[in-house]
C-alpha cells in the first residue's frame, strides 16, 4: 500500500498530523488493516494467526479520530509484541504491551495530534495504560464529548449525576443511588428493583415527575 492509498483509506479517521505517522508504523511491519462494523463489545481488535504471513487488525468504522488513532496505535501494539515476544506466558494487556504502547503513543502525546482536553487525562492513563479507554473513566469522558456530530443531543454520562437524579434508559426511568467503582447502584421507579449500571451510560436527565422524551 502507497501512502497516498493510506491517506485515502484513513483521511477523516485519523487527525491529519497521525497520518504519516501511523503510515510508517505499517511500513515498518506491514499488517492488514480492516474497518469495521460497529462493535459494542470492542473498539479494535488484533488475533494472531500463526498460518498467515499478514496479520489483521479490524478497528470500528464509528470512531472518532482521537478514539481511532489511540485504539489503532493499541492493537499495532499488540502485533509488535507478538512479532519481539515468545507468545507463550505473554498476558494480553502485560507489561511487554504496556510498554510497546507507550512507546509507540509516546510521538504523539502532543496538542498538534489531540486536543487539549484529551491530552491531558491520555498523558496521565499513558503512565500504565489500562485494557482499554473505557477503564479510565476521565479520558473516556473526554473522548466521548468528539463523538457527536453538530447539531447532534448528547446525553450525559450516568457518573457524572448527582446521587438522587433521576434519568431514562432505555425508556425506562431510574434514580441513582451510589456509585460502586465502575458501576451504580440504581432504582427503577417502576419496579421498585435495583440495578448496576455502568457509570460510562449515556443517559437522559428527567426533572422529577417528568416523562421520558422517547
Amino acid at each position: 500500500m502507497t501512502q497516498e492509498h493510506w491517506k485515502q483509506k484513513l483521511e477523516g479517521k485519523l487527525p491529519d498530523n497521525a497520518l504519516a505517522y501511523c503510515y510508517a508504523l505499517w511500513k515498518e511491519d506491514p499488517f492488514e488493516l480492516r474497518i469495521a462494523r460497529s462493535r459494542s463489545t470492542k473498539l479494535g481488535d488484533f488475533r494472531y494467526r500463526p498460518d498467515q504471513k499478514v496479520q489483521k487488525i479490524s478497528i470500528n468504522h464509528d470512531l472518532n479520530p482521537y478514539q481511532f488513532l489511540i485504539t489503532l496505535i493499541h492493537e499495532i501494539a499488540h502485533h509488535r509484541v507478538f512479532r519481539d515476544y515468545d507468545r507463550r506466558g505473554i498476558r494480553p494487556h502485560g507489561p511487554e504491551w504496556k510498554r510497546s504502547f507507550r512507546q509507540l503513543m509516546a510521538p504523539m502525546l502532543d496538542a498538534s495530534v489531540f486536543p487539549r482536553d484529551i491530552l491531558i487525562p491520555l498523558r496521565l492513563h499513558m503512565v500504565n495504560p489500562k485494557a482499554s479507554t473505557g477503564g479510565d473513566y476521565f479520558l473516556f469522558k473526554e473522548l466521548k464529548k468528539y463523538d457527536v456530530t453538530p447539531g447532534e443531543a448528547r446525553g450525559v454520562l450516568l457518573g457524572d449525576l448527582k446521587p438522587g437524579s433521576c434519568f431514562g434508559l432505555k425508556r425506562r426511568v431510574f434514580e441513582k443511588l451510589e456509585t460502586r467503582r465502575s458501576r451504580v447502584l440504581c432504582r427503577e421507579r417502576a419496579t421498585g428493583r435495583k440495578y448496576l449500571i455502568s457509570r460510562h451510560a449515556e443517559v437522559v436527565v428527567l426533572e422529577e415527575g417528568a416523562d421520558l422524551p422517547f
